[in-house]
C-alpha cells in the first residue's frame, strides 16, 4: 500500500508530454520528440514531423526536402546545410536556429517564428515567408529572390548583401535593419517600414516603395534608378511627391 502513491506519481508524470524524455530511437512521427537527438544527414524527405519537439537537434545536413514541419519547435536546432526545399514550416518556433546555407527554397514558412536565427547564404529563393518573426535574425547574403514576406517583422535583422530582387515586401517592418549592399531591385515595398534602416550601397532599381517610410534611415551611394517613390517618407521626413520616380521630388 505504501507504494500506490509513488506509483500514481509516476504515471501522473508520464501522462504529461511535455516531460517526456526524448526517445531518439523513435520513427519520425507528428509531434515526435526529439529533442538534442543526432540526426545528422538524416534521410527525412517527405516525413511528417508536425508539431515535433526538435529543440537543440543536430540536423545538420539533413534532407527535409517537402517535409512537413508545420508548429514544430525548432529552437536552437543545428540545420547547416539542410535541404528543406518545398518543406512546411508554417508556424515552426526556431529562436537562434542555424540555418546557414539551408535550402529552404518553395518552402512555406508563414507566421515563423526565427528571431535570432543565423541564416547565412541561405536560399529563400519563391519561400512564402508571410509574417514572419526576424527580429535579429542574420540574413547576411541570403538568397530572397522573389520570396514572399508580407508584413514580415525584420526589426534590427542583418541582411548585409542579401539578394532580395522581385521579392513582396509589402508592409514589411525593416525598421534599424542593416541593408548595406542589399539587392532590392524590382522589390515591392509599398508600405514598407525602413526608418532608421542603415542603407549603403543598396540597389532599389524599379522597385515599388510607394508610401514607404525611410525617415531617419542612414542612405548613402544607393540606386533608386526607376522606383516608385510617390508618397513615400523620405529620410529627412518630407514626404515625396507623387510624380516621383528615382527620387524624392
Amino acid at each position: 500500500m505504501k507504494n500506490i502513491p509513488f506509483t500514481l506519481a509516476i504515471a501522473a508524470l508520464m501522462a504529461l508530454p511535455g516531460l517526456l524524455v526524448a526517445a531518439c530511437s523513435d520513427p519520425p512521427t507528428p509531434h515526435v520528440n526529439w529533442m538534442e537527438c543526432d540526426k545528422r544527414g538524416a534521410n527525412l524527405r517527405g516525413v511528417d514531423l508536425s508539431g515535433a519537439i526538435l529543440t537543440r537537434a543536430q540536423l545538420a545536413g539533413a534532407d527535409l526536402r517537402e517535409a512537413r514541419l508545420s508548429g514544430a519547435d525548432l529552437n536552437f536546432a543545428d540545420l547547416q546545410k539542410a535541404q528543406l526545399a518545398g518543406a512546411q514550416l508554417d508556424k515552426v518556433r526556431a529562436l537562434g536556429a542555424n540555418l546557414s546555407q539551408a535550402d529552404l527554397s518553395d518552402a512555406l514558412l508563414t507566421e515563423a517564428r526565427m528571431e535570432k536565427a543565423v541564416l547565412v547564404k541561405t536560399n529563400l529563393d519563391r519561400a512564402q515567408l508571410n509574417k514572419v518573426q526576424l527580429y535579429q535574425a542574420d540574413l547576411t547574403g541570403a538568397s530572397l529572390v522573389k520570396a514572399v514576406m508580407t508584413e514580415a517583422s525584420m526589426h534590427q535583422t542583418q541582411l548585409v548583401s542579401a539578394v532580395l530582387s522581385g521579392s513582396q515586401l509589402t508592409k514589411a517592418n525593416l525598421t534599424a535593419a542593416n541593408l548595406n549592399g542589399t539587392k532590392l531591385n524590382d522589390a515591392n515595398l509599398e508600405k514598407a517600414d525602413l526608418s532608421r534602416a542603415q542603407i549603403y550601397k543598396a540597389d532599389f532599381s524599379n522597385a515599388n516603395l510607394t508610401n514607404a517610410n525611410l525617415g531617419e534611415a542612414t542612405l548613402f551611394a544607393s540606386r533608386f534608378g526607376g522606383a516608385r517613390l510617390d508618397g513615400a517618407l523620405w529620410i529627412d521626413r518630407r514626404r515625396c511627391r507623387s510624380d516621383s520616380i528615382g527620387e524624392c521630388r
